[in-house]
């Protein structure tokens, strides 16, 4: 934002700061907007583009240096589908680059954009703008010098959980569609992704750790603060009334033999059963869409402290070995 430093006489002075003092803060961006920034990003983008008419429908674009088509990295933030920003891109974002691969951090709209857009169920707007954003993007391959058959996911959180639908959804490609954008792919080379919600079903969630207290805002459930019921008992007495809706939104519900190989990374080990101090994020989740995944023969990698076998200890390490395989 542009401040103005005027010369003011001593007389006005306190009046015409104030005013401007007032006129700042109503136009200031707030958390979620495209032009807010909570953490500076070390790299500025080289791209800053709409991706559609609304204002949080953006994708901030890094190229990485190649003659060659390069791979990318495409991230989608957190913060619960109802704040957070791309900013959160800039520990990957160093890394991809000095590997050859270019960057693209999306912003969508949130649980409240899309419940005043009229989408039923709300979780609908910022999965299927990520869907949108990453077509729009293999769109922009000759433009931005990119190779759309190598293209990695990878987000935290609700942004994890939106990879992962992203993931392992059939194609969203419309081969009939007027709009080129539309007639791109969605499929992926891989994800990797960080504290995962692995599932949107409430059952498997308290079944999986009791304590669990995440998805009802999804599905258009709220916080009533005249009902004597949680929010996440009135989300899992409504489960069989919004069970299409788990079934279509739900990464674990989706899963299916040809999908993508994805990485699983968790900060603290799972507890299976038991009730975690972190139940929105806890391994938890990782352990049981990898017995799933095994189960429909995908590849997937659980990587948590002390877990075994680990190959890729970190999504920058993951993504590289499938973007960049020659580069080992």
């Amino acid at each position: 934002m542009k401040h103005l430093f005027l010369l003011l006489s001593a007389a006005c002075a306190a009046t015409l700061l104030a005013a401007d003092t007032a006129a700042q803060a109503s136009a200031a961006p707030k958390a979620g907007d495209p032009e807010f920034r909570k953490y500076p990003i070390p790299i500025e983008p080289d791209e800053n583009v709409s991706y559609g008419p609304h204002r949080m429908q953006r994708i901030y674009f890094w190229r990485a240096k190649s003659d060659q088509p390069t791979p990318l990295l495409f991230y989608i933030h957190g913060g619960g589908w109802s704040g957070g920003d791309r900013s959160v891109v800039r520990s990957m974002l160093k890394p991809a680059l000095d590997a050859g691969i270019s960057v693209v951090s999306v912003e969508y709209r949130t649980i409240k954009d899309s419940t005043a857009d009229g989408l039923v169920p709300p979780v609908k707007g910022p999965m299927f703008d990520c869907a949108r954003a990453l077509q729009f993007t293999r769109s922009k391959a000759k433009e931005w010098n990119l190779d759309k058959t190598k293209v990695a996911l990878a987000g935290g959180s609700a942004g994890a959980c939106t990879s992962l639908w992203l993931a392992f959804h059939d194609d969203l490609a419309d081969p009939q569609s007027a709009d080129p954008i539309a007639r791109e792919s969605t499929r992926v080379t891989c994800a990797a992704v960080s504290g995962a919600q692995t599932t949107l079903d409430p059952h498997q969630m308290r079944a999986w750790t009791p304590n669990s207290k995440y998805g009802a805002h999804a599905f258009g459930i709220v916080w009533d603060p005249k009902s004597k019921v949680s929010t996440f008992d009135r989300f899992y007495a409504e489960r069989e009334r919004i069970l299409p809706w788990i079934k279509q939104y739900s990464p674990y519900e989706l899963v299916s033999r040809d999908d993508p190989p994805v990485g699983l990374f968790y900060s603290a080990a799972p507890n299976l059963g038991k009730d975690e101090k972190d139940p929105t994020h806890t391994a938890n989740f990782g352990v049981k869409l990898k017995e799933h995944c095994d189960a429909n023969q995908v590849r997937c990698d659980l990587v948590y402290p002390g877990a075994p076998n680990v190959t890729h200890a970190t999504d920058s390490d993951y993504i590289k070995a499938f973007l960049r395989p020659e580069s080992k």
